[in-house]
């Protein structure tokens, strides 16, 4: 099973569904944002969007404005958490501060763990996927992109 689904997600490479203008401008206004509460209204609207393009449920979002969860190994970062999608209750959850500094995340990396997160929700409900990183998912990842006009 775990071939199967692999090899499934390696070969979708693109989201095929249409993306409406208030998505696009939803996703360029993430990127002019900072403060976590304007960045779950306007990650909610996005979120909404992709939903209804893409014909499969809504996902819930918390913007917490708390410092990304880390490890640390000898006094340095080795690992850290952006955010992260739970399948079971159709929820996504990012942490609004950098794990170090505290400082508010780069726009784009907050709207690039929005759509991370969201992606593992349309591959689990649209495509029926155990979502995994593959090169597939990163594919399909950089098509959203594209769509949305940011990159």
């Amino acid at each position: 099973m775990f071939r199967s689904n692999y090899q499934k997600s390696n070969s979708i490479t693109s989201v095929k569904f249409p993306v409406s203008a208030l998505a696009k401008e939803t996703a360029k206004a993430i990127l002019n944002s900072q403060e976590a509460d304007e960045r779950q209204k306007l990650g909610e609207v996005l979120l909404d969007e992709l939903a209804d393009g893409s014909k499969i449920g809504i996902v819930k979002l918390k913007i917490s404005n708390t410092r990304q969860y880390h490890r640390r190994y000898q006094g340095r970062v080795v690992m850290k958490q952006y955010g992260y999608y739970r399948l079971k209750s159709c929820y996504i959850y990012i942490q609004n501060q950098t794990a170090v500094r505290g400082q508010n995340l780069a726009p784009k990396t907050f709207l690039d763990t929005l759509l991370h997160e969201w992606l593992h929700h349309y591959d689990h409900k649209k495509l029926k996927l155990n979502s995994i990183h593959t090169a597939g998912f990163y594919l399909r990842l950089k098509s959203l992109k594209e769509k949305l006009e940011i990159i």
